[in-house]
């Protein structure tokens, strides 16, 4: 456990305000927003600059403390959540939160890991430019952390997700030396691009303090529509139909969910009783493009019906029943969720034959498959049998991962698309990923790491 001594020395270090020593004032750092998982810290550092960060790392790589960075504590993999035992102190970088510049000429923002998504995304809106990370959490959740997840997002399809947007990084190592990796460049063919190695990393490597990211012209216009499509391969066969560069959007919707979201979230299926739907957004396109492309759909029977949005008022209407689908499936009881990457071409073959697997293993089971289906990425979701209790649906979590996985990996595809592996996923990597894989991540770790003092159990599964 952490000795008072050194407890003391923490404190000094970011000064009473910077300290959370109170159990109930811990409370939101030791809870995951779900309640899933609820641990214990002898105490939570709140740093106000990197150097704090830095000596923070410099006490605990003396003092062998384990040290649980954190950032908006959004995740849904465990991975920022302390432990039960209670020698982990959380490092949150929440007060870490300023826009340092925006320079829009080389279309690039600099801002520490504590400024929340939606800060960034306004502070880019301010001089016309887009950041494009979109995400239902985007009020809470904070650039360091989607950078250590590697965050996604609908917007993936065109413009990539963190490590596409990252062009710098400033990272605090585990012994606490700083490295500056702040550059707003393009092109740097200098060696080894540091910076991919911390991003998607979910601390365990170093700790994310400040980020250059990339920024894009503000779009002028948006053409949103909400399209009913009888099957999953009518909707990949009309996904390409509307590819094309301007295609920012491309979401999957499936009729249970929009169910969910009607009976529960107090919103309207303006389109309602069809069995599958895409949520599809252009920007900039040319005008009449979407209504175009809809026409060739419905002429190919792929088009059942549309509703196309015609202000931004009915744009965020419809975005806002995308946003609800994971929330409202907590109403329908227990859900055991799979964050899975497969190619898109597979999409329909994997929802198939992963659907066909859950009903035979569990009868009554709900599944709700949604996400992005033009990055290949769905949310493969499934609900409890109405009858059931909670908790012993929820006692069959990794059972029921075992039937959906091996489907994933037969397909080339992986576990874990955008949410990490936190806690969650360690005992899954391993039969994922190849020893060969394996053995070079703990080299990483050891190498970066040493003391296994940075996020310990998370990610890598015990050797």
């Amino acid at each position: 456990m952490v000795s008072a001594e050194t407890i003391v020395k923490f404190v000094a270090i970011v000064g009473p305000q910077g300290a959370i020593t109170d159990p109930n004032d811990m409370t939101p750092y030791v809870t995951e927003w779900r309640d899933k998982w609820i641990g214990k810290t002898p105490l939570v550092l709140r740093p106000s600059s990197t150097q704090q960060v830095s000596d923070i790392m410099k006490l605990a790589f003396a003092t062998d403390t384990k040290i649980i960075p954190q950032s908006g504590h959004t995740g849904l993999v465990g991975g920022g959540t302390p432990s039960s035992t209670g020698d982990e102190i959380v490092l949150s970088l929440n007060r870490m939160n300023k826009i340092v510049s925006v320079d829009a000429d080389n279309n690039a923002i600099t801002v520490e890991a504590g400024a929340t998504l939606k800060s960034v995304q306004d502070a880019a809106r301010d001089v016309q430019r887009l950041f494009p990370l979109s995400l239902a959490s985007e009020g809470s959740a904070r650039i360091g952390g989607n950078l250590a997840t590697n965050a996604g997002g609908l917007n993936v399809l065109a413009y990539g997700n963190m490590r596409d947007l990252c062009l710098g990084l400033e990272v605090v190592l585990a012994d606490g030396r700083i490295w500056n990796g702040l550059r707003a460049l393009r092109k740097d063919n200098t060696g080894y691009d540091l910076k991919n190695i911390f991003v998607g990393s979910e601390g365990t490597l170093g700790i994310i303090t400040r980020a250059v990211l990339k920024l894009f012209p503000l779009p002028q216009r948006y053409d949103t529509a909400l399209i009913a499509v009888n099957s999953l391969e009518a909707a990949l066969a009309l996904f390409g139909l509307l590819k094309s560069s301007q295609l920012t959007s491309c979401e999957l919707l499936p009729r249970i969910g929009m169910d969910f979201v009607t009976r529960h979230m107090g919103k309207s299926n303006p389109l309602p009783d069809h069995n599958w739907y895409l949520l599809v957004e252009y920007s900039d396109a040319a005008s009449q493009y979407l209504q175009n492309v809809l026409e060739r759909g419905t002429e190919f029977g792929l088009v059942i019906d549309a509703v196309i949005a015609s202000s931004e008022t009915q744009r965020q209407e419809l975005w806002a029943i995308r946003e609800a689908l994971s929330e409202s499936q907590k109403f329908e009881g227990g859900s055991i969720k799979h964050d899975i990457a497969i190619p898109v071409s597979q999409v329909p073959q994997f929802i198939a034959e992963a659907t066909d697997a859950v009903v035979k293993f569990m009868p009554g089971a709900r599944v709700m498959p949604f996400g992005h289906l033009g990055d290949g990425n769905i949310h493969f979701n499934v609900s409890q049998p109405i009858d059931m209790d909670k908790a012993s649906y929820l006692s069959r979590w990794r059972d029921m991962n075992a039937v959906v996985y091996p489907i994933v990996s037969a397909l080339n595809g992986a576990i874990s698309a955008e949410h990490g592996i936190g806690i969650l996923k360690t005992e899954d990597l391993r039969k994922v990923k190849s020893d060969v894989e394996l053995e070079l991540m703990r080299s990483l770790k050891q190498m970066l790491d040493p003391k296994n003092i940075l996020s310990p159990g998370r990610v890598l599964p015990k050797i």
